[in-house]
């Protein structure tokens, strides 16, 4: 079962470590059944499948038969059971036809198809966690995995898939902006200083104080964060008027060009290109969307010999302004990164027990996941069934001549790295300045044939659902507010973004 915006990559795709494949154009079908959920609409949707489930869970009971809910897993490990099941029960079918976009009929078939599974992974992608309350999205993930225990067993949970390896944070490297994720003793320890024991902040926070003039400078470690971000032109100007930017960068991008008052462009070695220190070829560490920490080693010839790692720029540029301390090597770490990865060890010891040498064995290691297990990491040390007070992830409601703008990435496409205009995923061709809508809101807005501006976007019938339209990410960016974001997370929310079409006249020449 799939759900989201419709592409040739959600029906079927060509494998290409099969040779026969490639050289015929043969498919491979990954979908049994599509379901274009109403952007905002995953809650309802889902709410829809786990009222399936019940139903049939009441129906079993009534016949005597095998029950489809795993009772013994929810007694066992779970809380907000009944609460969660009221909720299901007093939602009526066309409460969540209106809010999900979808029939009773189409839910029905994919929610018997969950209850006979056996084993069922979860998987989503930024669609679902990018909204105002993308929280709550997961959380509804959660809750139908919970009802049949597809949880902490083999071959079930849930796959969040992340985008690039080199995204690392707390469970790869130990790095938080949370202060009660950090173990603050072991750092003054380790390191003989006092470290902050306040929050760090978001990056909406991050993009809110620059724009107020709060902050005033910013060191980024890689990233096109200006062009990545929403309010787009405020944070171009936002950017600009910080006292310092410096930006470590593996290749030039549109950040660049908007330097504040003083600015610098370090260039450092790219994941790919050798990294020979003190002690020679350095390796690093990436986490892959299973959980597994393995090495890498770079093997490209760096493009200039001048070139430092990030490792040794940020080194550097500590033992410039940082008051020398016996405990604080910065030359030592920088020679050997392995020395860096025995403190993470040390900081860590549960997590990362015998880092290095696990990091660097064939395929890595396992680092792990406490709910695969079983293992429940809250306060009721359970799992726990969400119970939502809203259908929808919406910030806002619907009105006359309002639209939900989804912003989606083409296939030839890296982050903010656009590589060519060829969308084979939606069959769009030579150009990214378009809008997708579906061919009933093109006729009810009358924009047969009329450009009108983002600016200048020309109208593209697409496979949509009524009131959903698409654009492309990062240039529909400008559109997005950076006050839209998700609650809890505070990830920019660059789905279900209300807009508005407006059409521009020209004058008669």
């Amino acid at each position: 079962m799939s759900i989201g915006l419709p592409s040739r990559a959600w029906f079927s795709f060509v494998n290409p470590q099969s040779p026969v494949d490639m050289l015929t154009g043969r498919e491979t079908q990954i979908s049994d059944q599509y379901l274009q959920v109403r952007a905002g609409g995953d809650i309802a949707a889902i709410l829809g499948l786990c009222k399936v489930l019940v139903e049939a869970d009441d129906a079993a009971v009534a016949a005597g038969a095998s029950r489809v809910l795993d009772l013994p897993f929810i007694d066992e490990h779970t809380v907000g059971f009944d609460s969660f099941i009221d909720l299901i029960r007093s939602t009526d079918w066309t409460t969540i036809e209106a809010e999900s976009g979808l029939t009773e009929n189409a839910i029905r078939r994919a929610g018997e198809i969950y209850a006979h599974a056996e084993r069922v992974i979860g998987v989503y992608g930024m669609g679902l966690t990018q909204h105002s309350q993308g929280a709550l999205n997961v959380a509804m993930v959660v809750n139908l995995l919970l009802l049949r225990g597809n949880i902490g067993r083999e071959g079930a949970g849930c796959c969040p898939v992340r985008g690039h390896s080199n995204v690392q944070g707390h469970r790869t490297v130990g790095i938080a902006e949370k202060a009660k994720l950090i173990p603050m003793d072991k750092l003054k320890s380790l390191f003989d200083f006092d470290p902050a024991t306040e929050d760090g902040v978001t990056i909406v926070d991050a993009v809110k104080g620059m724009m107020a003039g709060k902050i005033k400078a910013t060191i980024s470690l890689g990233g096109n964060l200006v062009r990545a971000v929403p309010d787009q032109k405020a944070m171009e100007n936002a950017w600009a008027q910080q006292d310092l930017t410096v930006v470590v960068s593996t290749k030039l991008n549109r950040s660049h060009l908007f330097p504040g008052t003083k600015s610098y462009i370090l260039p450092c070695l790219s994941r790919l290109e050798r990294d020979e220190q003190a002690t020679g070829a350095q390796s690093v560490s990436t986490e892959d969307s299973f959980s597994n920490i393995s090495g890498s080693v770079g093997k490209r010839t760096p493009a200039s010999k001048h070139l430092r790692s990030e490792l040794a720029i940020v080194t550097g540029i500590a033992k410039a302004t940082v008051a020398p301390s016996p405990k604080l090597k910065w030359d030592e770490w920088t020679g050997d990164y392995g020395l860096v990865r025995d403190l993470i060890e040390a900081t860590y010891p549960d997590q990362f027990e015998r880092y290095n040498d696990r990091t660097l064995q064939p395929g890595g290691f396992y680092h792990g996941n406490a709910a695969h297990e079983r293992v429940w990491k809250t306060e009721e040390k359970k799992a726990v069934f969400t119970t939502l007070k809203q259908l929808n992830v919406l910030a806002f409601g619907d009105a006359e001549g309002r639209y939900r703008l989804v912003t989606m990435r083409s296939n030839d496409q890296f982050n903010k790295t656009i590589y060519g205009y060829s969308d084979r995923f939606r069959g769009i061709e030579g150009t990214r300045d378009v809008v997708l809508m579906c061919a009933d809101d093109i006729r009810s807005a009358g924009l047969h044939g009329i450009t009108r501006e983002l600016p200048d976007l020309k109208v593209t019938q697409h496979n949509l659902p009524r009131g959903t339209i698409g654009a492309y990410y990062p240039e529909a960016n400008v559109l997005v507010a950076i006050d839209h974001h998700d609650e809890l997370s505070k990830t920019p929310a660059s789905k279900a973004v209300p807009v508005r079409i407006q059409v521009k006249t020209h004058a008669a020449l």
